[in-house]
């Protein structure tokens, strides 16, 4: 298997312009293969995919427009774009020729919202996949904008294909033909809420979907609805899955009205190709991101495939505490499997918002991410680290979910060290019971190495032995609590008045029951061999007991 094809600028023109953008200047041809989508921050210079496209927000002006071409063309971008008017200056064009980076415009109207999601929607087709033709009616399988633009030559009308919800899933070109609610529909990637309830009301909906052949819907003075429509519904059996909508200047004839039936058939094929794709991708991402993560020899062909090759990466590693065995029902674990799905697809939205070729996805009970970074970012751990807490803050504590963060890999060799240690942070707030949400490994390697001592320990059934032991026994005899003294004493460096008011007794007291301890210990307190000693083993003792 390889990486399907990446949609490249001239495929993005073709689908969306002239309706969201306009080539101002540069040759589109450059770039074959899209590697992202990245918003222009002028405060924080981002890490850009290869062949990325840039949204300008805010980018105005000739020398800021010259500026911005000039550097991003040293970054291997591949277009920015601009709100129109864009500036046309010969600085301008003269900027965009030499960087080879291309100059579009954002149509007055659209959002940058809106043209980030319709970019990367039509980007995604190619992430992960078949490399090969696959096609269904001779329309590359699942390739709705492709759809909309066969059927919309079928018809000889601007085209939408829209879900039940009237939500646009594709549109073909041509949209500037049409009248100024579908331009609005369009845009906003939604049918306004104001002609779904007019449809609605005039009974549109209801004959759309009891009806396998095209209705007509007569124009809507309401709102811009000038041009009359020719709908039908798109079906898999008695399921309705969405339908097709076309601007008609005059009603069709019977024979591209039997076109759009036929086509409304070859519709619901890629839908329903699309949704079991859905699918077939999360667990095929899964399959690529474990095996890169194992480190063995299919690394380098999975880390291909997944598009990060040329990266860094930092392993994040998320989970969210089981409910206890005591909620018992099996409805109970059945939703928390589900939250637990719902803060992986969020954990994955969130790292591909930081850089558009992260990776995520669940692993056994684990959310595992690999956010790229720069080659030559010195400060990769710390970045990946407040990303890690940013998610945590925006999804607040409901689950109390928990993030283990690894280090930095260089080459795909180290990948399997950086999630060793985002597992061993994460075992790590684990145990803590809480206290801790989010942990670097470098922060917590020391609780780390004895998790790890507590294992060995556990799987040779180690006991305590020597002085402790001869503690833990007189305390279980006499119903004393030496080894409590002990660790109290420890944990206060010896201070005799601090460690008696963590055991809320009289120092007196406490002093008495310290002698008691090197007594029935039969060591020396004031040796630092037998302190260290006996601090570990109460350490791991206490790991034991919490079943670590």
């Amino acid at each position: 298997m390889a990486v399907q094809p990446r949609a490249g600028l001239s495929r993005v023109l073709e689908d969306l312009g002239p309706t969201l953008l306009d080539l101002v200047c540069g040759d589109p041809r450059r770039a074959d293969a899209i590697g992202g989508v990245v918003i222009h921050d002028p405060l924080d210079e981002p890490l850009l995919p290869r062949q990325a496209l840039v949204l300008g927000v805010g980018v105005q002006g000739t020398a800021e427009t010259a500026r911005l071409l000039t550097s991003l063309g040293d970054a291997g971008a591949a277009a920015l774009i601009v709100r129109s008017p864009a500036p046309d200056d010969p600085t301008v064009i003269e900027a965009a020729e030499r960087s080879g980076v291309a100059l579009l415009a954002l149509t007055r109207g659209a959002s940058w919202a809106q043209l980030a999601v319709l970019l990367r929607s039509l980007l995604a087709e190619g992430d992960v996949g078949e490399a090969g033709p696959q096609t269904l009616g001779g329309t590359p399988s699942g390739d709705m904008f492709a759809l909309a633009n066969a059927v919309a030559a079928l018809l000889d009308a601007p085209v939408t294909i829209e879900d039940r919800s009237s939500r646009v899933l594709a549109f073909s070109g041509r949209q500037d033909e049409a009248d100024d609610s579908r331009v609005e529909t369009v845009l906003g990637r939604q049918v306004p809420e104001r002609f779904t309830r007019l449809l609605e009301e005039r009974g549109v909906f209801r004959d759309l979907y009891r009806s396998n052949q095209p209705i007509l819907v007569a124009p809507m003075q309401t709102g811009g609805f000038h041009i009359p429509r020719v709908a039908i519904a798109v079906r898999a059996g008695d399921e309705v899955l969405g339908s097709i909508w076309a601007a008609v200047d005059s009603e069709l004839s019977p024979q591209r009205m039997r076109a759009l039936h036929d086509a409304a058939k070859l519709v619901a094929l890629h839908m329903l190709r699309l949704r079991a794709g859905a699918d077939v991708e999360r667990r095929l991402r899964a399959d690529l991101l474990s095996t890169a993560l194992e480190g063995g020899p299919g690394t380098s062909e999975a880390l291909s495939r997944l598009g990060l090759t040329d990266y860094a990466g930092v392993v994040l590693a998320l989970a969210v505490p089981d409910p206890p065995a005591s909620a018992g029902s099996t409805s109970l674990h059945a939703r928390h499997a589900a939250e637990r799905e719902r803060l992986t697809d969020a954990f994955a939205m969130h790292l591909s918002a930081i850089h558009a070729r992260a990776a995520t996805a669940l692993i056994g009970e684990v959310a595992y991410g690999i956010l790229p970074v720069s080659q030559h970012q010195t400060d990769a751990e710390q970045s990946a680290a407040r990303v890690a807490s940013d998610f945590l803050t925006r999804v607040g504590d409901r689950m109390s979910p928990l993030i283990g963060v690894g280090t930095v890999a260089r080459n795909r060799g180290e990948l399997a060290r950086s999630r060793n240690g985002a597992d061993r942070a994460l075992r790590v707030l684990r145990a803590g019971g809480g206290l801790r949400r989010l942990a670097h490994i470098t922060d917590v390697h020391v609780e780390a190495l004895l998790l790890d001592l507590a294992d060995l320990a556990a799987e040779r059934g180690d006991l305590p032995t020597g002085p402790l032991a001869h503690l833990l026994a007189y305390d279980q005899q006499h119903n004393a609590n030496l080894v409590e003294t002990l660790r109290s004493w420890l944990n206060s460096f010896g201070d005799v008045p601090a460690a008696a008011k963590t055991m809320y007794v009289h120092q007196n007291t406490f002093r008495y029951r310290l002698r008691r301890v090197a007594e029935v210990a039969e060591t020396d307190l004031d040796d630092p061999e037998s302190r260290f000693a006996l601090m570990l083993q109460l350490r791991l003792l206490r790991l034991g007991a919490s079943g670590g």
